[in-house]
């Protein structure tokens, strides 16, 4: 098995881009979902409510964030030094607004009053029981440092939506892009769902423990190239990957090393 892919999202719920080789950082991939967009509320907002932040594309040179879409020029990111709370799935975050010029940026995008907000220490935000252990930190990223996939397992998914058109009489769809499921790494070599059943995993150098799967979410029902929404894949995981209420695909990884991923790098399960 090998490395296939490396992904980074600088900014949670928007577009990404992708990498050759990466720092790991015990709280994820150096530079990955460090931003988060709130509404006019104070409230976190992300695609799921809002699509059109996928057609932001913030892609990270050095400590310099800028942010590209099909709006305006592109923006260069420089946070102002205020804080502020912001509840991050139920856990206060202290972050740093990134200024006036930027929400203006971004609200112009999302058609709604819209900040910015930088997490400049990410050991603010911790991994509780029984997923962490004591130290364990988390940037921005819904519930863990990195999200691993496998293109076999979404090969299978594919050929299983396939098979329920053709039930349904339907022409089958494209295959779905890796796109939709927002992985930190992608994975080949392995077989189908191989990953369910690993603990402990060594990426080049850097090690990893697997916290739990991935339940997904109808963010992945969205089509990140056109923002179109549908029932795919949630109708096919559901009858499929279905189980403790939730629908699964992926799993979630906590760094036990530090280090450089690249792709092409072997994976060992441990």
């Amino acid at each position: 098995m090998r490395l296939a892919s490396i992904h980074r999202y600088p900014i949670k719920s928007t577009a990404g881009h992708d990498l050759t080789e990466a720092e790991v950082q015990p709280w994820g991939l150096a530079g990955d979902r460090r931003y988060l967009i709130i509404d006019e509320h104070g409230d976190m907002l992300t695609a799921r409510d809002e699509p059109r932040l996928l057609s932001c594309v913030a892609r990270l040179d050095g400590e310099r964030l800028t942010l590209t879409g099909p709006h305006a020029d592109p923006f260069p990111v420089v946070p102002d030094g205020t804080l502020s709370t912001v509840d991050v799935w139920g856990t206060p975050v202290e972050l740093t607004d990134c200024g006036d010029a930027a929400a203006r940026w971004l609200s112009e995008l999302a058609g709604r009053p819209v900040r910015l907000k930088w997490l400049d220490d990410p050991t603010r935000r911790r991994i509780g029981p029984p997923y962490g252990k004591p130290g364990d930190s988390v940037s921005l990223a819904d519930g863990a440092p990195l999200l691993l996939t496998t293109t076999a397992s979404l090969a299978r998914l594919d050929e299983w939506i396939a098979e329920g058109a053709l039930e349904r009489g339907e022409e089958p769809p494209a295959p779905l892009s890796m796109r939709r499921f927002r992985p930190s790494v992608v994975v080949d070599g392995a077989t189908p769902f191989a990953e369910d059943e690993w603990k402990r995993l060594r990426i080049g150098d850097v090690a990893f423990r697997v916290t739990k799967g991935c339940d997904r979410c109808v963010l992945t029902t969205i089509d990140p190239a056109t923002r179109a929404k549908g029932k795919e894949p949630i109708r096919t995981l559901s009858r499929h990957r279905k189980w403790d209420g939730k629908v699964w695909f992926g799993i979630n990884l906590i760094p036990d090393t530090t280090g450089r991923i690249k792709v092409g790098d072997p994976l060992t399960v441990l």
